[in-house]
């Protein structure tokens, strides 16, 4: 349904992002991200570390990093899918926030929710 290629967004080295192989449906589940968590005290040693654009908060108390393609996906204010934090079961779900093409990239919004347009650190 998904894999990793090569994004328009930069022309970076690493560039790359979550493009969708086949179209993928409004609310259809697209990814489930097994999660590391730590505490938030321990983050001081991953901000020294390029790690550091890619970690999500995971509650009040702490931070964490995503599995499979869960780090990959990259921002837009606009995005086309979203995701849900399974405390239970210590997922990150990402969703089709409307329908998607095969070949489209996905993107979420990095605030949370898919409306929020608050500047991002990497905008500032």
């Amino acid at each position: 349904m998904i894999e990793i290629r090569t994004s328009t967004l930069t022309d970076q080295e690493f560039n790359r992002g979550v493009f969708a192989t086949k179209t993928i449906k409004k609310d259809e589940l697209i990814h489930e991200a097994p999660v590391i968590p730590y505490p938030n005290e321990e983050h001081e040693h991953i901000e020294k570390t390029m790690l550091a654009d890619y970690m999500f908060e995971y509650g009040e108390n702490h931070t964490a990093l995503l599995l499979g393609y869960g780090m990959m996906f990259n921002h837009s204010y606009k995005p086309n899918a979203d995701y849900r934090i399974n405390f239970d079961n210590h997922t990150f779900e990402f969703f089709a926030h409307k329908d998607i093409k095969q070949d489209e990239e996905i993107f979420i919004n990095y605030n949370g929710e898919v409306e929020n347009d608050t500047p991002l650190w990497f905008d500032k």
